[in-house]
């Protein structure tokens, strides 16, 4: 059960945004399997990561590493977990502990930290290059021109292996006002692989509000948390760690 403001079951919900997905890979000439949900589970907690799995989902997104320290080894297994907030260098161990792909790696001194506590944690995470296409100043993310050297860094990496690239567009009332800044991804994803001669298959973009148009330009994976689970509730923070079976502290109400 969800919480009160969205009562309506994740398969349900789910269904709606499969349907979605699925007209928008119909308009730009993709098939639907090509694009696949990534579930935000932030700030909800194991028992909406149980009706994702049973829903269907098979991909649950963390913002934060030290929320996930506690949720993932209490949620039910099976789901890959990805991390799709920003990446303190401080928490880098305990991210490639936690998670398979690491959706925001946005500095070539990131990309460094990571290859050595991934080589010495025997982790071989996939990361994606977060790139700040818009470039407003309240996003992280590279400037397009500082990625090429960024791949050049991951390539020479031997735990790390780079599949693409993540962005985030900023949030306006029409999602159309979002499709320069998918296109302009995935325009940048394709120069890297020609100037490269690399695959680069992931393009992470697209959350609730603009998922359709996402698709529509070449997302792979689409980030999608309040249209699935409704409101988020208010969560304070756990210390990593935490040795506890009682989670409901963490919850503000």
């Amino acid at each position: 059960m969800l919480n009160d403001e969205s009562p309506v079951p994740v398969a349900d919900l789910l269904a709606g945004v499969r349907a979605r997905i699925a007209d928008a890979c119909a308009r730009s000439g993709r098939p639907d399997s090509a694009v696949e949900v990534i579930g935000v589970t932030k700030t909800h907690g194991p028992e909406v990561v149980r009706e994702a799995w049973e829903a269907g989902i098979r991909i649950m997104g963390e913002n934060k590493v030290q929320e996930a320290a506690w949720k993932i080894p209490a949620s039910v297994s099976g789901p890959e977990w990805h991390l799709i907030g920003h990446l303190q260098r401080n928490k880098a161990r305990h991210a490639v502990e936690l998670f398979s792909v690491i959706h925001s790696v946005d500095s070539v001194r990131l990309i460094e930290h990571l290859e050595r506590v991934a080589v010495e944690s025997g982790r071989s995470p996939e990361i994606l290059l977060e790139v700040n296409v818009s470039g407003e100043s309240s996003k992280d993310g590279l400037a397009p021109d500082a990625v090429p050297a960024a791949v050049e860094t991951a390539l020479g990496c031997r735990a790390l292996t780079l599949t693409g690239l993540m962005t985030m567009a900023p949030f306006a009332p029409d999602p159309e006002a979002a499709r320069p800044v998918f296109a302009r991804l995935r325009e940048l994803r394709d120069r890297l692989e020609r100037d490269f001669g690399i695959g680069l298959p992931n393009l992470s973009m697209g959350m609730s509000h603009d998922y359709p148009v996402a698709v529509e330009e070449g997302a792979t994976w689409v980030r999608v948390g309040t249209a699935l689970f409704g409101a988020r509730p208010k969560w304070k923070p756990a210390p990593i760690g935490a040795d506890t079976d009682d989670f409901s502290g963490y919850f503000n109400d």
